[in-house]
């Protein structure tokens, strides 16, 4: 069994090797490495093997996970120059950094798949768009799709389209907690107790992405089969459409492709 590395053993590195344990019984084939020796004392209680550096991971590991920041990503990849090949296969899930990002900075030409994933991924619901690059082996990219499948939906997206799905899928988590808080702010304002209120909200969303998936109707006759003319629903949409809802999430979903496209410069 192919031996897989992390280097960070933050929030998402933790769920996906929680993840990547339920698939698999065990997590002896699993190192990580995180400057932080409580986060690797805490990855360490999976029974994942905790190693001494980051070159170790890349040494000991068939498969390594960048799972640092992005800020972090030019002192790291400058560390392992001196250990890598062509054998080794790179998983990034760092906003902005490119597959020619990390082969640049590593001086290598080894495979390398780019991947956005989510929090959501943390409770087995997230979405993961990945991207592999031409060299990688057919079992290795069947390896890192699993593992982001073990914990959500996974989507193939080309290259040139990373950055945007960033607002799509990775950033747009903030965007829905700020909407549900939005709306049980005002429920609160009205004399509406909080949790009862939200945890209405949480299943209207539930709901709705049901019938968004399930239905077979677009978004526009959804919207449609919730709204009577001259009723409440109407008066609501009309709101926030005068307010310029639509445009401001694009304008949003366009500032965060902005910010992937200047981290990975």
């Amino acid at each position: 069994m192919k031996k897989i590395g992390f280097i960070g053993a933050g929030n998402m590195a933790t769920a996906i090797i929680k993840g990547l344990i339920a698939q698999n019984g065990n997590a002896c084939f699993i190192n990580a490495y995180d400057v932080s020796n409580e986060k690797l004392s805490e990855i360490a209680a999976l029974g994942v093997n905790a190693l001494g550096s980051s070159e170790e991971i890349v040494n000991k590991s068939d498969i390594i996970v960048l799972a640092v920041k992005p800020q972090n990503y030019p002192e790291v990849l400058d560390s392992l120059k001196g250990v890598v090949n062509t054998g080794k296969t790179f998983v990034s899930i760092a906003a902005g950094i490119s597959i020619g990002y990390v082969q640049k900075a590593l001086e290598c030409d080894c495979p390398v798949v780019r991947v956005m994933p989510n929090t959501p991924l943390l409770l087995k619901k997230g979405a993961s768009a990945l991207c592999p690059s031409e060299n990688i082996s057919n079992e290795d990219r069947q390896i890192v799709y699993d593992m982001f499948a073990g914990s959500g939906v996974c989507e193939y997206i080309t290259e040139e389209h990373m950055n945007e799905i960033i607002a799509v899928n990775g950033s747009s988590p903030a965007y829905i907690y700020l909407f549900a808080k939005a709306m049980a702010d005002y429920a609160v304002s009205v004399g509406i107790e909080y949790d009862k209120a939200m945890n209405l909200i949480c299943a209207t969303l539930e709901g709705s992405a049901a019938m968004l998936r399930e239905s077979g109707d677009s978004p526009e006759t959804l919207i449609q089969k919730v709204s009577s003319k001259g009723g409440t629903t109407i008066e609501a949409l009309n709101k926030l459409n005068e307010r310029g809802f639509a445009e401001a999430i694009k304008e949003a979903m366009q500032a965060c492709t902005k910010r992937a496209e200047e981290l990975g410069k």
